[in-house]
């Protein structure tokens, strides 16, 4: 049996999320069902995480197992041909046998992009977030310090979520603007050990209330410490959240 690893960007708009569900299509499930096309196979394919409804990928990294005797060269092709236009397979390579997508990543990067100006955006309305108050930078950046480290994430996730433990190290949270046009984008990256549900997108809602000036940068330390999910800020809607990249 090989073991295939893919790179794969996809526009999650249209889809419930990477994985495959009983109601709704994702992104596993549509991979799945033309791979088999190609390999004649079923075969499942595991990512390197979930990603929720409307979020998109930049650098998802799966993989799968198959007994085909395609070159990777031919399958890249031959499944590219297959897939709807919003979901494309930038790399196909053989992996070691033992390779697994999610278990031995080490990190990962997101990207959460904000379009900052008072009207929204028609362009890019599926790839940002339209905030039409004036952001202080300044205090975002010195709020996002608080976070960097070892810490209990408790307070920026969904009450659902179901985890060993909710202990994350953040290695960079940068806040960048992306130039200007009616508005200006930021840019907001985040690298981690491993994120937990609306991790990502709790962090950036609380930011952004700090930049709109409704709450301190300080607040940040009082937030982690209290490992409640109602002291942080509403969950930023998910259009505008990118899984960048993933280490191994």
């Amino acid at each position: 049996m090989r073991t295939i690893k893919l790179i794969l960007e996809y526009d999650g708009t249209e889809y419930r999320g990477w994985q495959r569900q009983k109601n709704g299509l994702s992104v596993q499930a549509i991979l799945e069902e033309r791979i088999a096309v190609i390999t004649g196979e079923r075969v499942k394919v595991i990512g390197s995480g979930r990603t929720d409804a409307g979020v998109h990928a930049l650098g998802q990294v799966a993989h799968f197992r198959t007994a085909s005797a395609i070159p990777a060269e031919n399958l890249l092709k031959g499944i590219n041909s297959l897939l709807p236009d919003d979901i494309v397979v930038k790399s196909l390579t053989d992996a070691p046998a033992g390779f697994h997508a999610r278990i031995d990543a080490r990190r990962k990067t997101y990207l959460y992009r904000l379009y900052n100006g008072m009207t929204r955006t028609a362009l890019f309305r599926r790839y940002a977030w339209t905030v039409s108050a004036p952001l202080d930078v300044p205090a975002m950046r010195t709020a996002a310090a608080y976070l960097v480290g070892r810490h209990d994430f408790t307070s920026f996730c969904t009450v659902h979520t179901e985890a060993a433990s909710f202990v994350r190290e953040i290695f960079r949270l940068e806040i960048s603007p992306t130039g200007t046009t009616a508005g200006s984008f930021l840019e907001i990256e985040v690298e981690a050990d491993g994120f937990l549900r609306y991790m990502v997108r709790t962090i950036v809602g609380t930011l952004v209330e700090i930049g709109r000036g409704k709450r301190p940068p300080e607040e940040m330390t009082a937030i982690l410490t209290g490992r409640n999910r109602d002291l942080a800020g509403m969950t930023a809607p998910p259009q505008g959240l990118f899984l960048k990249e993933v280490f191994y």
